[in-house]
Order: C-alpha cells, then structure tokens, then sequence
C-alpha cells in the first residue's frame, strides 16, 4: 500500500512540475509582447498632429483674413510681422507667447509663412511654405509638451477661404506636406514626414475638419505620417477611414480609423477614435476623451483604452 501510495505521490508531483513548467513557458512568451511602444506611438502621433494643427488653424485664420492687421484674424497671445517683402515673396511672422484663444494649449516659439506677394490664398492651387521654429506647444489639461521644427508646403486645393463656409461654400479642401523635427518633452528627437488633406465642413465656430493621408513610402498608400518613433523603429501610418474632427470639441478625433505599421518587429496598432471615459462611443454632440487601441505582435493581441493626448 506505501510502494503505491509513493509511486501516485511521485505521479502527481511530476505532473505539477510539468505544469509549472510550461506555464512559466507561456509567461515569458507573453511577457515579451510589451505593447507599450505602440500606445506611446499612437499618443506620440495624435500629440504631433494636434501641436501642427494648432499652427495651421492659426496660418489659415491669417490668410483668410486678408488684411494682415485685422484683430479678427490674429491669434491671441501672439504678434504678427508682415513688413518683410525680398523680390516677390512675403515672408509673415507668428511669434507666440502665451495661450491660446480657448486657454487649452500654451505656445511659444515662430511660425513662418513665405508667399508670393499679390498672390491671393482664396484662389484655387494657391500654396503658401509654412516654417516651424522652435513651436513648442503644451496642453494645459495634461501638461504634455511638444516642439516642432521643420517646412511644410500648404495649399488651397478647392479655392475658398474657411470664413466663407455657409454662406455659398460648403466644403474646403487643404493639402500639407513636407518634414519635420519632432522633440518629445524626453527630449528625444525624431524626423516625421507628413502628407494631410483635410476638408474643413460646416459654419465658422462649429466647424468639422475630416482628415486623410495621401502619402505613399515602401508600398504603404494612404500615409498621412510616416517617419521613426522613439525606439528608432520605421513606422507607417495610414488612415484607413477618415478621422473627423470637431471645433466645439478642441479639434479632438470624434471617429475615423488609423493604422500604425512597424514591420521591422512585426507589430501593428489600430485606433478607432470617438470614446467617452467610460469606453463607450460617444453619440450626438458628445465630444470624446478616449481612443481605442487593438494591437497585434506576431500572434499576440490586445486591446486598450487611452485617454487622448
């Protein structure tokens, strides 16, 4: 009765090893898959794009404005400087130094715009170069700070300027392209390329902006932001459904799909925008406050929700 009773024990105790073992085996293979990278890309990217955003808005309400001088058009907490005119170009200053018009977003630094002189933005094709200097923006609500330095060729593809919308304009359409310096609060710094089209809808105050990419690198289509993260990884990233925007929500991404690509380790994130605090999507005029992010890294996935940047 003992020989049996020892020969099930020594059973039972190779089999509780054996389960031991194989699931430390399967703990240090999921413990691997850190997705980490891609949420901190993905904040990374709607950071960089609001910071730009916040510039462009600012560069349209100038050229739309038309008479340089005209408070209606200025942003607030910034200076404006028009004088510099070299052979047919007129070169346009933005220096800022406090918050913005809606006190969200603290700003400091220079936006550069170069144009032909007597040339007319409402036309058109009409393209203006936009330079950040040192354009370093920080959200009040999160603290969050980012600089921006590089060149951006922007263009009025459809003609018309924003404050006509609703009265004879319905639609909008502005491409901008070019590259930029990005440096994180970390103070890493990385080089992002970046084609947009964005639509701009509705009546000034209540205004929607529906963004896409149509950027094309190593066989990917579709990019609106291409470029390396802080890991110094390749990334790719594609619209797959247009991201659209409200201004009675701060410009946050009310819905619309992104894909972030890096396939030099063989991971990848999708964002579908538009979640209220509780994870569920928002609905009517509610504005959001979180995204979701399904990642996947060879045969791992995951799903998260983030508050936005």
């Amino acid at each position: 009765m003992k020989t049996r009773n020892l020969i099930r024990l020594t059973a039972l105790l190779i089999a509780v090893v054996a389960l031991s073992v194989t699931g430390c085996k399967k703990d240090k293979s999921t413990s691997s898959v850190d997705p980490a990278s891609m949420q901190q890309l993905a904040n990374d990217e709607n950071q960089v794009q609001n910071a730009s955003d916040e510039a462009m808005n600012d560069v349209n309400n100038i050229l739309s404005g038309g008479n340089l001088k005209s408070t209606e058009s200025l942003p607030c907490n910034a200076t404006i400087d028009s004088t510099s005119v070299v052979n047919d170009t007129i070169t346009i200053h933005i220096t800022y130094h406090g918050l913005n018009c809606s006190g969200t977003r603290y700003r400091t630094g220079q936006v550069e715009i170069k144009k032909k002189f007597g040339s007319h933005w409402y036309q058109a094709g009409a393209t203006v170069i936009v330079k950040h200097i040192n354009f370093t923006i920080t959200k009040v609500a999160s603290q969050k700070t980012i600089t921006l330095n590089g060149i951006k060729t922007h263009e009025n593809v459809s003609g018309g300027v924003i404050p006509q919308l609703g009265n004879g304009i319905t639609s909008i359409v502005q491409k901008t392209w070019g590259n930029e310096t990005v440096t994180f609060s970390d103070n890493t710094t990385r080089v992002w390329n970046i084609a947009r089209q964005k639509t701009f809808t509705g009546t000034p105050g209540q205004l929607v902006m529906t963004l896409d990419g149509f950027g094309t690198e190593d066989n990917y289509s579709n990019l609106v932001v291409w470029g390396t993260n802080r890991q110094n990884e390749n990334f790719y990233t594609q619209i797959t459904q247009s991201v659209v925007m409200r201004q009675a929500c701060d410009w946050d991404p009310c819905s619309g799909i992104k894909i972030h690509q890096i396939p030099s380790d063989s991971k990848s994130a999708t964002l579908t925008f538009g979640f209220d605090s509780n994870n569920q999507p928002v609905t009517g005029t509610n504005c959001p406050t979180k995204y979701k992010l399904d990642w996947q890294k060879n045969n791992h996935s995951g799903t998260a929700f983030l508050w936005l940047p």
